[in-house]
């Protein structure tokens, strides 16, 4: 990568798992009548033919990692189990009476988390037996859950496979014990490797690693280390994740400070080393920040023009309609989203009052879902058209504008009615779908809500 590219675009900036981005949401979100009006017509589409997404976010962590941008709940108090169980599962129940007499066909699962393996393998069994009790599983659904090496059991995972999942997402990181010790992640390569081995032993098709550079204390010769170890145990899919330091959203980061993070040019280099290698031992560059074997079912998405993305990342598959269940969780009916209360005594005093327990959303304008369907677009094929009357908007033409110099740059390249992302210009796709992202350019944030690349 040109160095001098990499940091005149070092812009901090969205991931876009939906547009508009949650910052940018209307400051009103639809009320429930609304929103049950927009699921149930995404639900009419979706359910005759790919079926339904589910994603249940689960919260709770024993300890925190100091790293962390998600919504957590620390507690070593397991009772905590089976209310939130109950909770996430009468919220089901108001997403079932809205669908009225037909079934869901369930044709996705993930648990996230905080830490799904938090909760007890018999817990999970009675989340999931609940999801599933009044549905269809769709005859290629594909299950998933994020694995903390450090408390995931061979009873999950057979628990788990038991019940239909075959991928696991297994929260790496960073090998290196100085990195781990400073952003307190309690876990050891043995664990990964029994994680990952016992998963293959038992059937999981499909095994997954999150790794994260620009941590505090990080070199690239710890990557290199970590990623050695990495190709290894050759991981299907690999998010390469890029750490953001934001301890005004995330108070734990303070644990650390900016003097002992990596700077530009040193956390360039972690990226660098950890992208070469990668690249070396044969994974391929999905989009941003994800890499997949020629055996993945990513890739082969990519390559057949199926890859998808939504709130869960790179999928490859579609649907129409996602439920987002449990505390924070982001529901997205394709012409409207709507976001969980974060925190957990509100969103069991929502579903206590039988109410779905949103928080925040917004429902997507004409302009909202051209510029989506583009930035889709540009995530998932890296390139995009615009020839239809229904393909484009005023604000089309001024996102392209704003492309002329990455054009110079030769990152893009423009004809009058379309945009293709050059091979150099893939590490920028975040820049050049910022391009497309009319309200950031309305409202250009005071406070950086978004990580950078270095």
């Amino acid at each position: 990568m040109d160095k001098d590219l990499l940091f005149k675009y070092n812009t901090p900036g969205p991931r876009y798992t939906s547009y508009p981005t949650v910052p940018y949401w209307q400051k009103t979100p639809p009320q429930q009548q609304k929103w049950k009006e927009l699921v149930m017509k995404a639900f009419q589409v979706s359910n005759q033919k790919e079926g339904i997404s589910l994603y249940v976010h689960l919260p709770f962590c024993e300890s925190l990692c100091t790293y962390c941008g998600c919504n957590t709940r620390i507690t070593i108090n397991h009772a905590v189990e089976t209310t939130y169980i109950h909770a996430v599962l009468r919220e089901w129940q108001m997403y079932l009476t809205t669908f009225g007499e037909s079934k869901p066909l369930i044709r996705e699962i993930h648990l996230g988390g905080g830490t799904p393996t938090f909760f007890n393998p018999e817990n999970l069994k009675m989340l999931i037996l609940g999801l599933l009790k009044d549905s269809i599983v769709h005859p290629e659904a594909q299950f998933g859950f994020e694995a903390h090496p450090g408390n995931t059991t061979d009873e999950h995972l057979q628990t788990l496979y038991e019940l239909g999942f075959r991928r696991i997402s297994i929260g790496v990181q960073d090998f290196n014990p100085i990195v781990l010790a400073i952003i307190n992640r309690h876990q050891t390569y043995e664990q990964v490797k029994h994680l990952t081995l016992k998963a293959r032993e038992i059937g999981y098709t499909s095994v997954n690693y999150d790794i994260v550079y620009g941590l505090p204390f990080q070199k690239a010769c710890y990557m290199m280390e970590t990623m050695q170890r990495v190709i290894q145990l050759k991981p299907d899919r690999i998010a390469f994740y890029s750490y953001a330091h934001v301890p005004w959203i995330k108070p734990g980061q303070r644990n650390f400070t900016e003097k002992d993070l990596p700077d530009a040019d040193k956390k360039m280099a972690i990226y660098e080393t950890g992208r070469n290698a990668l690249e070396v031992a044969g994974y391929q560059d999905i989009g941003m920040d994800h890499f997949a074997l020629p055996s993945d079912s990513l890739y082969k998405a990519q390559q057949e023009g199926r890859l998808h993305r939504n709130f869960m990342g790179y999928t490859d598959m579609h649907t129409q309609l996602l439920i987002g269940l449990g505390a924070s969780a982001i529901s997205d009916s394709w012409t409207g989203y709507v976001q969980n209360e974060k925190k957990v005594e509100d969103y069991y005093q929502r579903i206590a009052a039988g109410m779905i327990p949103i928080a925040r959303g917004h429902e997507l304008t004409r302009e909202d879902l051209i510029l989506r369907r583009h930035i889709l677009r540009l995530m998932t094929q890296f390139e995009t058209s615009w020839v239809k009357t229904s393909e484009y908007c005023e604000e089309v033409f001024q996102s392209v504008e704003r492309l002329d110099e990455m054009e110079f740059d030769e990152l893009v390249e423009l004809q009058p009615f379309s945009v293709k992302v050059t091979e150099k210009g893939k590490p920028f796709i975040r820049n050049i779908c910022m391009a497309f992202d009319a309200l950031l350019w309305e409202n250009k944030p005071e406070a950086q809500l978004f990580s950078q690349t270095v």
